[in-house]
């Protein structure tokens, strides 16, 4: 090869890589993942309950960047480049630690923004014994199949219940205000919307779980615990993540426990597999029904949100368990 055509071929390949690098610091729409020209506060909201608390509370005056995007289960998130470079230049993160490890990495690295983290915020209920732990035992101590995010000692899904979802929208409040305290007033404004409508669905949880035939829900994983504060027991299949799957004698134990209580419904959740639920339905001869955990949306439910979800939920739950 010739000098020419050798310093034509490194141009070339020079150039490749630049262009390379320039895609990858991008999204999907092409924008730079540097931050926004804007001139709004940018947030990074970790899943898609803070997200919507978010856009709620900021209305049109911030860009509301998820990190989890519809369809993924929040729990597998991997971070892309954009994302941590979104999270990096953000002036709001909105998070919960020990929930998402990828979330927790990144924002120990060199983030600029006020994190507002649900655990520091809120008071999380303490887990269900045998659901804290990052797996089981099986006999002689060997490990079974179990739940490799460890949650410590508290029940992450805080935001089925929704006054603890008003609660975390105060402190996103008061974060927005202080980034930007010129728009002090409608942030106020709309977290009171917000929090009158949080107020409502808790209301109507009240009235429409208060007199019902059955008290006992199995679910496919432990992600409802705070709504027993509506008078209902949960039993789950897995643990506090979809992932952590259950041995035979669990197994057999919950169908006992269902037909025992008179359950007449085993409920899966979108976003994850449904076949220990169908199986476990298909065994002992009952219906199934979605109940969802409301981690993140999915194609079936892109054009919902938080509030539509907690009512579907709610007349899954009143369908199931004979309530007045």
């Amino acid at each position: 090869m010739t000098p020419t055509a050798r310093s034509a071929g490194l141009l070339a390949v020079g150039a490749l890589l630049l262009t390379s690098g320039c895609a990858a610091l991008s999204d999907d729409s092409g924008s730079s993942a540097s931050g926004s020209d804007s001139g709004k506060v940018q947030v990074a909201a970790a899943f898609y309950p803070l997200e919507f608390v978010a856009e709620r509370v900021a209305g049109d005056l911030a860009e509301v960047t998820p990190l989890t995007k519809p369809g993924v289960e929040p729990h597998d998130l991997e971070l892309s480049i954009n994302q941590t470079a979104a999270l990096q230049s953000a002036d709001l993160i909105l998070t919960e630690h020990g929930f998402q490890p990828a979330v927790d990495d990144a924002v120990e690295q060199d983030v600029k923004g006020e994190v507002v983290d649900v655990e520091k915020v809120v008071e999380l209920r303490k887990a269900e014994e045998g659901h804290e732990e990052g797996h089981e035992e099986g006999h002689e101590g060997e490990e079974v199949a179990g739940d490799e995010h460890d949650h410590g000692e508290t029940d992450p899904h805080f935001w089925h219940d929704p006054l603890l979802m008003a609660q975390y929208a105060e402190s996103v409040r008061d974060a927005l205000v202080d980034a930007d305290p010129d728009n002090a007033e409608t942030y106020e404004a709309n977290a009171k919307s917000l929090t009158e409508d949080l107020t409502k669905v808790d209301e109507e949880f009240k009235a429409g779980l208060a007199q019902c035939e059955i008290k006992d829900v199995v679910v496919s994983h432990d992600a409802f615990g705070y709504l027993d504060k509506y008078g209902l027991e949960f039993e789950s299949i897995a643990g506090l993540t979809p992932d952590a799957e259950p041995n035979p004698a669990q197994l057999a134990e919950i169908g006992e426990h269902a037909k025992e209580h008179g359950v007449t419904t085993i409920f899966s959740e979108r976003l994850v597999s449904t076949a220990l639920a169908d199986t476990l339905a298909d065994d002992l001869g009952l219906k199934t029904a979605v109940l969802d955990p409301i981690e993140g949306l999915s194609a079936d439910t892109e054009g919902e949100d938080y509030l539509s979800l907690m009512r579907q939920n709610l007349d899954a739950l009143k369908a199931a368990n004979g309530c007045q």
